[in-house]
């Protein structure tokens, strides 16, 4: 756990994020280029929005596996997802997705509140993504630590993503706070690895029962600045 101040707040030297879904707003991102693919399927009356949430169910699935690369996994998803849906597809048509990424938006409080942060303690980032499709993504800054699913090969579900984290942050885990949105990835792989971490629970969503508990939840990163700062 990392460390509190007699006030209550926390005194982390590092603070590491998930990417997509934390600071990248991927599910508006996305869904257009998910309606591009499906229109190039000629398939109607499907929900784009429905039909993503499932591709993305079997990528963290897949994430226990041993390890493929992002973008085969995301392939694998896209044919399932087209199975699912009786949708006749190639799944090659991911490419759509991936050659959005350097469109994909950061929510409107990451820069500020990591330009604060920065000046108290090192960053990192923590995502299941390809080296490639990382650096296509408009971060608009630069990190302490970068960790990928590529460099550790393997996914944040089964520990591995952040052993990769504990590994290469050159202090102690109980120095780090991690803060990510996915309790099926952030809290299921980081709590028991023994991190502290904060829910960033964007979408107000209700915590599964099946997962561990997180440390703090918010609704924003921006929050975090109550946690850390006096």
């Amino acid at each position: 756990m990392v460390r509190k101040r007699e006030d209550g707040r926390l005194v982390p030297k590092m603070m590491s994020f998930d990417v997509f879904g934390t600071l990248i707003s991927v599910r508006d991102s996305s869904y257009g280029t998910f309606q591009r693919i499906l229109d190039a399927t000629g398939a109607r009356g499907v929900d784009t929005k429905e039909f993503w949430e499932f591709w993305e169910h079997r990528n963290i699935e897949q994430y226990w596996e041993p390890y493929r690369s992002y973008r085969e996994i995301c392939r694998t998803s896209l044919s399932d997802a087209f199975a699912r849906y009786g949708i006749r597809g190639d799944p090659n048509l991911i490419d759509y997705y991936f050659d959005a990424f350097s469109s994909f938006f950061l929510y409107d409080d990451v820069l500020p509140t990591l330009e604060r942060l920065a000046g108290r303690c090192k960053l990192a980032v923590v995502s299941n993504i390809d080296d490639d499709l990382l650096a296509l993504t408009p971060l608009s800054r630069s990190f302490d630590l970068v960790c990928t699913a590529e460099r550790a090969g393997g996914y944040k579900p089964d520990g591995t993503l952040f052993q990769y984290l504990i590994d290469n942050a050159g202090i102690p885990k109980s120095d780090i706070l991690h803060s990510g949105q996915s309790q099926f990835t952030d809290l299921v792989g980081g709590k028991p690895k023994g991190l502290t971490i904060a829910w960033i629970n964007r979408r107000d969503v209700p915590l599964d029962a099946s997962v561990p508990r997180p440390d703090y939840v918010f609704n924003d990163i921006q929050s975090l600045l109550g946690l850390v700062e006096t």
